[in-house]
């Protein structure tokens, strides 16, 4: 088929019909499918179920230094935790702090902190007249959801394949001292599932930012999530706290992780690491929130684990079931849009999202029409800072919690949608139909 912008009006109105008779198909079958969030799937989850053994009701609860793990105490997590988090996220065990199951409650707390009673003694971000982040974009939903919800003004920052705009970047934070931040997903970031070249991360680490508590919020999520067991197609990126030391600017990162999507969503374990100074802020604020996190579940991932080399099997584990979804999505995309110049998508190589371009000015109708056939996306404008995308153009695409056939009918639909969607806002352009 040829591109939608070299067909005649005759040809399109063709198109359009032909594709709204299949979409009023897809209409009748009662579709209930969820593409909305990047959640694992039962099978995945399965990959786990052995941690619900390792620790039994005869089990010894205490730790190597004697600790019980039962009882209150140690604040900052369990050794042997930090000794896992630190393998998987490339720092030493002494700058990282082990929380609950939930990164993101991290970057919450991280953030409110800041709000309230300032970092490293600075003033409060409360008590300025404007507080700015910079959000590179298409970003995470969540991430801007809580700049939002402390009333902190966002700063679209494009990214690419690199990483974000560094140029814009490191004008921005240079002149302007009331951007106290930027939200970051380095590897396989959400939704696009780029990576952060080397460059891109030395020149954060060399940064030089007007206000002095400026910060990197550092989300490595993704950062052995790997779709391809082949060395070659797995990225690594360069560490940032060491870039940030070597350049004179340690305490400038706070870097965060969690095993949320490699055991149990809701029951796994997260952990932030960042340099000294900033751990003694943080424990100075956290000694009063906690006597410490659910040292048992860490006991359970570190014995079901045992190390990082244990983590990277288990993953290729994961990348088993979802690299199928990943291609059977990609391949239906190129299949039914591929060569109509009407959207474009990434071809991520770990992470959990693919990132989807359709023409200005069609995502919401496009979401609208796959919901009200039965197919849930995330809502269009979500990856932008105030559900506000300038162009009506980006869609995230979730494969990893539909079972792979509904997924193949899932992302066959989304296709109709889109080529239905365009055809017919063509069409009304030129005056030919009402859609």
């Amino acid at each position: 088929m040829k591109p939608y912008a070299e067909m005649t009006k005759e040809e399109l109105a063709s198109e359009y019909e032909q594709m709204k008779q299949i979409y009023h198909k897809y209409q009748g079958m009662e579709l209930n499918l969820n593409m909305a969030r990047g959640k694992p799937c039962r099978e995945q989850l399965d990959l786990s179920m052995d941690m619900m053994n390792v620790l039994t009701s005869d089990a010894d609860l205490s730790c190597a230094d004697g600790t019980d793990c039962r009882n209150y105490g140690v604040l900052d997590g369990i050794e042997e935790a930090k000794e896992l988090m630190g393998q998987m996220m490339e720092n030493d065990p002494a700058n990282i702090i082990v929380y609950g199951n939930s990164s993101l409650n991290v970057m919450y707390d991280t953030v409110s902190r800041a709000y309230t009673h300032g970092i490293m003694g600075n003033t409060p971000w409360c008590k300025l007249d404007r507080v700015k982040f910079l959000c590179p974009v298409p970003g995470y939903d969540r991430h801007f959801g809580i700049t939002e919800y402390f009333g902190i003004d966002m700063i679209p920052v494009p990214m690419s394949e690199t990483g974000p705009d560094m140029d814009m970047v490191e004008k921005l934070v240079a002149e302007d001292e009331s951007i106290k931040g930027i939200w970051c997903v380095p590897k396989y970031s959400n939704p696009q599932g780029y990576c952060y070249s080397d460059e891109t991360v030395r020149r954060f680490a060399r940064l030089r930012p007007a206000a002095r508590d400026f910060r990197i919020f550092w989300d490595n999520a993704y950062g052995v999530h790997h779709l391809y067991e082949d060395p070659e197609k797995q990225i690594h990126i360069i560490e940032i706290l060491a870039e940030c030391k070597k350049a004179g600017n340690p305490d400038m990162v706070y870097k965060f992780a969690s095993t949320s999507k490699i055991t149990f969503p809701g029951s796994g374990i997260s952990a932030l690491a960042t340099s000294e100074n900033n751990l003694v802020d943080i424990k100075n604020q956290l000694k009063h929130q906690t006597i410490g996190h659910d040292k048992v579940n860490q006991l359970r991932h570190v014995r079901f684990f045992s190390n990082g080399y244990t983590v990277q099997e288990h993953m290729m584990k994961h990348a088993a079931i979802l690299r199928p979804k990943f291609e059977a999505v990609e391949e239906i995309f190129e299949k039914e849009l591929g060569g109509l110049g009407i959207a474009t998508w990434t071809r991520p190589l770990g992470g959990y999202f693919i990132s989807f371009d359709a023409c200005s000015g069609t995502a919401r109708q496009i979401v609208d029409k796959a919901k009200k056939a039965g197919v849930t996306l995330t809502g269009a404008g979500a990856t932008w800072p105030y559900h506000k995308d300038p162009n009506d153009s980006n869609i995230r695409i979730a494969p990893s919690y539909p079972p792979l056939e509904d997924l193949r009918t899932a992302a066959t639909l989304f296709t109709v949608c889109v080529r239905m969607v365009t055809a017919g806002n063509m069409l009304n352009k030129m005056n030919t139909v009402e859609v």
